[in-house]
């Protein structure tokens, strides 16, 4: 289906009683605001994630047919502006590259699964290397190549329902200053609403996610917190991660220190409580990323996860596991303390599906 076509497609009731799945009936006849997200559940999706030399690939339409078929709603899309533009060009894109991504939000529509849109490398940032050769905090020129990208996005993608379809701007800011992420923010989000009025925009906590930004309440946007603590159960051993092939093996609940226990109590007060105080101000509460790394022990992983999960359930809060296939996944995890299940040429991790399916 060309993206003309698409755009195009019924959003009627009509249109929502064709969808055969219950968890497509949800998604399509939910109504999302900044204000109140509906509790979506599931996965990040990692075609766009980081662009390869030799191209990335589409998004595979199986993906969102399973999650159809195991009762997901939701997948998150981290990707590269690198994957259709160049350091050199930002402005310059290839278009063969972004019908990759309409194909996602068309499959979406097809299997009722909302698409998340983010930038997890923007023009001037990324949380994870190579450095940008510009900075989006501080450089004019990185901050007006990410507007034009977002402007672009949501010229793209206008008329579509917020039912189907968000923005998530900027992937994990650090531990930069509010005032200059707000004034980042406030740009991107005027660009976005200059072609777009009504789309629905998240922003990520700052501190890689972890912590609520109220000088963003004003603009009407929803935020995405981050499901990783504590990182010596979430990535432990992770390669990425200085240090964490030194920590001890995880348990859990998790002992920090002599008077300290990290627990499905304190996951709440100090995880889950902040953002209540956020939320209480009008702002949709999403996790839009979590999980654990392939390291830790399985058993330990699930017991946290499960904390996890009823946490953000009796919170009211969907989430997106990091990730579908890989390290921290379900399918192909590569996890050694794990009897995998073949299944249509992967290999699934049945007891994490049954433990996300009951979250």
């Amino acid at each position: 289906m060309k993206r003309r076509q698409f755009l195009q497609a019924t959003t009627s009731l009509a249109g929502i009683l064709a969808i055969s799945s219950p968890a497509a009936l949800a998604a399509a006849t939910a109504t999302p605001t900044a204000k109140r997200l509906p509790r979506w559940r599931g996965f990040n999706l990692l075609e766009k994630f980081v662009a390869r030399r030799e191209g990335n690939p589409p998004f595979r339409e199986s993906d969102f047919e399973l999650l159809a078929e195991w009762g997901f709603d939701f997948a998150r899309l981290p990707m590269s502006y690198l994957c259709w533009a160049t350091h050199e060009e930002p402005r310059k894109l290839r278009e063969a590259e972004l019908e990759h991504v309409d194909q996602a939000v068309e499959f979406g529509r097809k299997h009722g699964v909302h698409i998340n849109l983010n930038f997890h490398r923007a023009p001037g940032y990324c949380v994870n290397p190579p450095k940008e050769p510009f900075d989006l905090w501080k450089d004019a020129q990185a901050l007006e190549a990410a507007v034009f990208h977002w402007a672009h996005f949501a010229k793209r993608f206008k008329g579509i329902p917020n039912e189907r379809l968000s923005f998530d701007l900027l992937n994990e800011p650090g531990n930069i200053p509010e005032a200059t992420y707000v004034r980042v923010v406030k740009r991107l989000v005027e660009a976005i609403r200059a072609e777009d009025p009504a789309r629905l925009i998240v922003a990520d906590g700052l501190r890689w996610g972890r912590d609520p930004v109220h000088g963003l309440v004003d603009l009407g946007l929803a935020q995405s917190t981050r499901g990783y603590d504590p990182m010596q159960v979430s990535h432990y051993q992770a390669s990425w991660v200085n240090g964490s092939e030194r920590w001890a093996e995880p348990t859990w609940p998790l002992k920090l220190g002599e008077n300290r226990v990290m627990d499905k109590a304190a996951l709440r007060r100090e995880r889950i409580e902040p953002w209540k105080k956020l939320e209480a101000k009008g702002v949709g509460i999403h996790v839009g990323e979590w999980g654990a790394h392939n390291r830790t022990p399985h058993k330990v992983a699930l017991a946290w996860m499960r904390d996890s999960l009823e946490s953000w359930k009796e919170a009211g809060w969907g989430w997106a596991l990091w990730n579908l296939r890989g390290s921290f996944g379900v399918l192909d995890s590569g996890r050694a303390d794990v009897k995998y299940e073949d299944f249509r040429g992967h290999k699934l991790d049945r007891e994490m599906l049954e433990v996300l399916q009951a979250g």
